[in-house]
């Protein structure tokens, strides 16, 4: 596994914030080094950024994959033409495109999600029920424009996302996989450290459907307000919170109300976008139907950011270990000394050799700074390395957020990681 030394780390903790950001999560994430702020609502990922997003993304991976989808990578530059056959090149039915000038001549946009491009793909590999089910997805990026940014990497005009779609032969079949999604997306929020604070929660299903899944986190830093069934782990969007739809959902009256941030959705798409783009497959029977869609989305870049917002505390970042940049953070009290330095670069090592990434802060800096920037940084335990804990044979071991640190041997510091 991976040990990096600090002191080559070209990024820098900051005590404040710049003026400007009033959002939490990229409060955090800018004094922590994860993040660098280009300007409203466009963030750059730095080191340790990419290392969490990596890590998302490998779980949103592992549980896309497991219910069958096939990964691809479209391209973001858009042909108007795909997007007039469903109207919504129209600036009047979306009105957060980006778009440019060809200098020969001609308009592009920049994709903003990716429903028309991949239909119109997909016609030249579904011709028969026997090319369905099928289920693509990416991990992109996506461009908005937003006429105010706001809420840090929570949302941004240009961000990641993943974007899977299913193809059906008909609505049962299409409801198979759906049902396969919504526990594959429990799985990804559960597993990014969201789980109990996550919920399905129903919303407007616009022109598609009765309804829409969201999948919403509580949060202060939330722009929805959904009102949460405790009893049923269910909750209803502000927006179709009606008598009716309680009633139909066969729900009471027991709701609590609270602020969420949207971290995902799936919905049906029907045959909007096959009818419009031609998108057909012949039956047993040889008759020609339009094909049965689908759309299910996560942000990743939004996943950190409410991760920063749900689990930071009043220190700093607190990163679940599925997503921590690193698993331990070995700090050295005295790296100027020449054995208590080669005694930590063993230390480090030897994590590396059971399995373990290291953060190993060797840099020429006070204990107190230290400690703080390992908290504000949030790896899930730190290991400090001294004269002292050399002079007993054993390491100082703390978890995130633990209240008091505990002297270890190794052996246990290995056994603590594991659990």
């Amino acid at each position: 596994m991976t040990v990096t030394k600090q002191s080559h780390l070209f990024t820098k903790t900051r005590r404040e914030a710049p003026a400007d950001e009033t959002a939490k999560n990229a409060q955090l994430l800018i004094r922590g080094g994860f993040v660098h702020k280009e300007m409203a609502g466009v963030y750059d990922l730095l080191p340790l950024g990419v290392r969490v997003l990596n890590k998302i993304n490998g779980i949103i991976r592992e549980e896309m994959n497991a219910v069958g989808g096939q990964e691809v990578h479209l391209s973001a530059l858009q042909n108007p033409e795909t997007w007039k056959t469903t109207n919504r090149w129209d600036d009047e039915v979306v009105d957060n495109w980006f778009k440019t000038e060809l200098k020969a001549g001609g308009m592009l946009g920049l994709g903003f999600t990716h429903e028309e491009p991949l239909t119109e793909l997909m016609k030249n590999h579904i011709s028969s029920y026997r090319d369905l089910p099928r289920a693509v997805y990416q991990i992109q990026t996506k461009f908005r424009n937003e006429l105010r940014a706001k809420s840090g990497i929570m949302r941004g005009r240009e961000f990641l996302m993943k974007d899977m779609y299913s193809f059906s032969s008909n609505e049962a079949e299409h409801l198979a996989f759906y049902e396969k999604a919504k526990e594959a997306y429990f799985n990804v929020f559960r597993r990014v450290g969201l789980g109990e604070t996550t919920y399905l929660t129903f919303a407007s299903g616009g022109s598609f459907s009765k309804f829409s899944h969201e999948f919403q986190t509580v949060t202060e830093a939330g722009e929805d307000t959904i009102y949460i069934s405790k009893e049923n782990k269910i909750a209803i969007n502000k927006e179709v919170f009606t008598d009716e739809v309680k009633k139909d959902l066969g729900l009471g009256d027991d709701f609590i109300e609270a602020k969420a941030v949207e971290v995902g959705n799936i919905f049906t798409l029907a045959t909007k976008f096959s009818d419009a783009l031609g998108l057909t497959y012949k039956d047993e029977t040889g008759e020609v139907k339009p094909v049965f869609m689908g759309s299910y989305g996560i942000g990743p870049t939004r996943l950190i950011g409410t991760i920063v917002e749900t689990l930071a505390d009043d220190k700093g970042i607190v990163w679940p270990k599925s997503v921590a940049p690193y698993d331990v953070h070995l700090v050295v009290i005295g790296s100027e000394k020449p054995d208590v330095a080669t005694h930590a670069e063993k230390i480090a090592a030897d994590l590396s050799v059971q399995g373990f990434d290291v953060l190993l802060d060797d840099r020429d800096a006070r204990t107190g700074e230290k400690l703080g920037d390992a908290d504000l940084i949030g790896i899930p335990m730190r290991v400090v390395i001294s004269e002292k804990t050399m002079a007993e044979g054993k390491l100082e071991a703390k978890a995130r957020t633990a209240d008091a640190a505990s002297f270890m041997t190794f052996d246990e510091v290995v056994e603590a990681l594991k659990s």
